[in-house]
């Protein structure tokens, strides 16, 4: 095939997701939002183009079973990895959607998860691995905005220096702590044992970026309808009565992300009697 029909595939394909995903879900997206995302998928798939014509083995489902925790409750560890098998070598990847500055900034955390995938490839596949990557699937904001602004040499210039594959350290001496740290972890949930971050570590700067943890974390948790270290910050940033303090429990979107979809979903006909249809059936 040649890259025409390739990329031509790719907005079938890429066409077909978003239908399937606004059946299962019933939301739809504004047009500027959705081609947005086509173009996520497209620069990925040239960037990383000569990754994806070498991976051997897509999905890869990696079990570690058996395990138990301090007190003697049994557990398995899972993930999904990539593969690319070559002649002299061989790559695990795991692909994740934080922003590569993050990730680069916190390589500890993805280095023992990585470790864990690396110890049953080798120790319970019997295959040889030769290096692990995190692939960051999160746009930079440099490469977003020089493909928003159509002009090539400003698009070819950050393309050149993005990098969203992302090398990877494994140690295996790091395996037995990494399982304890996921076994303690276990026990924490089933004792219900769930204690929440202090104040001071919500409103503190992640590594890496600009963004304090109650904004980037606590927004996207369930758990903060419920937390009262939530709550302490909620009130220290400005909610004075219960009207104020709703904003920060209904923060799932801003204005801006609301306003989009309500307007994504008010033209949505064709869709909506594709979900009826499929409804009545």
């Amino acid at each position: 095939m040649t890259q025409t029909e390739i990329e031509q595939e790719l907005k079938e394909k890429f066409e077909e997701n978003y239908a399937m995903l606004r059946l299962e879900g019933a939301h739809a997206l504004t047009a500027d939002v959705k081609e947005a995302a086509w173009k996520q998928v497209l620069w990925y798939y040239r960037k990383l183009r000569s990754v994806a014509e070498r991976v051997s083995e897509t999905e890869v489902k990696l079990t570690l079973p058996d395990q138990f925790t301090a007190l003697d409750r049994r557990f398995t560890i899972e993930g999904v990895v990539d593969i690319v098998a070559e002649q002299n070598e061989v790559v695990m990847y795991d692909i994740k959607t934080h922003d590569p500055d993050y990730i680069r900034a916190n390589k500890n955390y993805y280095e023992k998860q990585l470790n864990v995938y690396a110890y049953i490839w080798e120790k319970l596949r019997g295959e040889k691995l030769d290096h692990t990557a995190v692939i960051s699937t999160s746009f930079p904001k440099n490469v977003k905005s020089a493909i928003d602004s159509d002009n090539e040499t400003f698009i070819a210039r950050e393309v050149e220096k993005w990098e969203p594959v992302i090398p990877v350290d494994f140690d295996h001496a790091k395996v037995n702590e990494t399982i304890k740290d996921f076994a303690r972890v276990v026990d924490n949930i089933e004792n219900h044992s769930f204690e929440a971050p202090s104040l001071d570590y919500l409103t503190r700067k992640i590594e890496g970026t600009n963004i304090i943890f109650a904004t980037r974390t606590c927004r996207n948790c369930d758990g903060r309808f419920s937390c009262s270290a939530y709550r302490e910050y909620a009130l220290q940033s400005g909610a004075k009565s219960n009207a104020d303090f709703k904003k920060y429990y209904d923060e799932y979107r801003d204005d801006a992300e609301q306003e989009a979809f309500i307007n994504a979903n008010i033209d949505t006909k064709k869709l909506d009697d594709i979900i009826k249809e499929k409804s009545s059936e």
